[in-house]
């Protein structure tokens, strides 16, 4: 029916197996999404499906997206997202899917913004070692030491690991096991932890 969802992460918890053995698991909201959009190759030169996820009130949506979400005659969205389209599967606007795409078991793969930490040093960006604090170091323990060459070639190579910003990007993980599922309120406990700080916007695919 469909390749994936958009949802939320809600956080990190545990729960326990028959045996008693502790799971670490990330719960997450996963849907419910509506079709908002059938793109085809006629009309805009590809297939996919929008969808659209969490609702947005009207005084914040502007004209242009206004009509296009009375054309699917939908609410306003304020997540869009696109997906690959199952092959002879009859896709309506309008038509919403849930945690019910999924079952206990499954394998998937999340993909969000893992959790940004702004302008950070070498030891936080890339695990550098703290210097030694002795023999007239000052306050220079944390710092990167030199960077650059001698009177050859006498610049920085690029990639050179200095600090920076740290985080905010985009990062998929995969394989991650569905243990449990709350189809009532639409959540999934999946193993493993997942990109982002809580409440992030995540897309789950199948």
């Amino acid at each position: 029916m469909m390749r994936g969802l958009v949802g939320r992460k809600i956080g990190m918890t545990r729960i326990f197996d028959e045996r008693g053995d502790v799971i670490p698991v990330t719960l997450l909201e996963a849907g419910p999404c509506v079709v908002t959009q059938i793109k085809t190759n006629t009309i805009d030169g590809y297939e996919a499906i929008q969808v659209g996820y969490k609702d947005r009130k009207g005084k914040h949506t502007n004209k242009p997206l206004q009509g296009h979400f009375d054309k699917a005659l939908v609410s306003p969205k304020a997540i869009l997202a696109e997906f690959q389209k199952v092959p002879s599967f009859d896709y309506r606007n309008g038509q919403v899917f849930d945690s019910n795409l999924f079952k206990i078991g499954e394998f998937v793969k999340i993909t969000g913004n893992s959790k940004g930490h702004g302008f950070s040093g070498v030891i936080k960006r890339h695990n550098f070692s703290l210097q030694r604090k002795t023999h007239g170091m000052g306050d220079t323990a944390r710092h990167g030491g030199s960077v650059g060459a001698a009177s050859y070639p006498s610049r920085v190579f690029p990639g050179k690991k200095m600090p920076g910003h740290y985080g905010n990007v985009k990062v998929s993980i995969k394989n991650l096991q569905i243990v449990k599922i709350n189809y009532e309120k639409n959540q999934l406990f999946v193993k493993g932890s997942v990109p982002g700080p809580n409440n992030a916007i995540i897309t789950i695919y199948r």
